[in-house]
């Protein structure tokens, strides 16, 4: 043991040259935790309602609000999801519609992680948690689990969808390119009275696969439609950190 402590004490120590803080808050001119609006942060306070932060975004929130059914197409970051849960909330608080409705495809993205335990809502809970997270941030905890206890807000899946019709409801499809075109006819035709439904999702990112994906041809189809808003985003309406726009445009 001697000879081994002896050793260590007489072995060179190792430069740290090569070691290096992944973020170098002394020289850069951001910090990620800062909020100042001065920095080009984003503001994190909550807001009653949501402010658009594009042209684009001004124009998905004003068809939400003068059509029955919106698509709502873009590039990841966008502000798709938060805005149609966004609105959804804020139609159920002024007594516009009884319920809110959201579905999702259970579609994993390149694996398969197999066979989930629990009811319907549990087995469903992984694939809707970006749709949680929005009603959380704009309901809070207590009212988002009383809200779902009480049927407010139901998690609907795509398959048990069939036969419906959804009346004084405001109905969010999330991720709706990966869904084929068989069930996007069926989900939009689930459209009831006094109804509102929103379809979002980019067409680029795809977990189907190629040719199955039934989001462009759909919305190609109903663009057309006069009573039917399509809203398109952009990379500029990007509202996730700038390196995801920048990566879009070579990805």
């Amino acid at each position: 043991m001697g000879k081994r402590a002896a050793r260590r004490r007489n072995r060179p120590q190792q430069s740290d040259t090569n070691v290096h803080d992944l973020f170098d808050e002394k020289n850069a001119d951001w910090h990620p935790l800062e909020t100042s609006e001065e920095k080009g942060q984003r503001d994190q306070s909550f807001r009653r309602h949501i402010r658009p932060k594009s042209e684009n975004q001004a124009a998905l929130m004003e068809a939400i609000d003068n059509f029955n059914l919106v698509l709502a197409l873009g590039p990841a970051g966008t502000g798709k999801t938060y805005i149609a849960v966004s609105k959804a909330v804020e139609a159920l608080d002024k007594g516009e519609i009884g319920r809110i409705v959201l579905a999702r495809p259970a579609v994993e993205a390149g694996e398969n992680i197999g066979f989930l335990p629990g009811d319907v809502e549990a087995k469903m809970a992984p694939y809707l948690r970006p749709l949680y997270d929005a009603l959380n941030d704009r309901l809070g905890t207590k009212r988002l689990r009383t809200y779902i206890s009480d049927g407010t807000i139901e998690i609907a899946p795509i398959g048990y969808m069939r036969g419906r019709t959804l009346n004084n409801a405001f109905v969010v499809i999330d991720e709706a390119q990966n869904c084929t075109y068989g069930q996007l006819k069926m989900l939009v035709t689930r459209l009831g009275w006094n109804a509102t439904m929103i379809l979002t999702g980019d067409p680029d990112q795809t977990d189907l696969l190629p040719e199955m994906s039934g989001l462009s041809e759909m919305s190609d189809r109903l663009e057309n439609v006069e009573d039917i808003a399509c809203v398109r985003l952009r990379d500029k309406d990007i509202v996730r950190h700038p390196l995801v726009a920048s990566m879009l445009t070579v990805l």
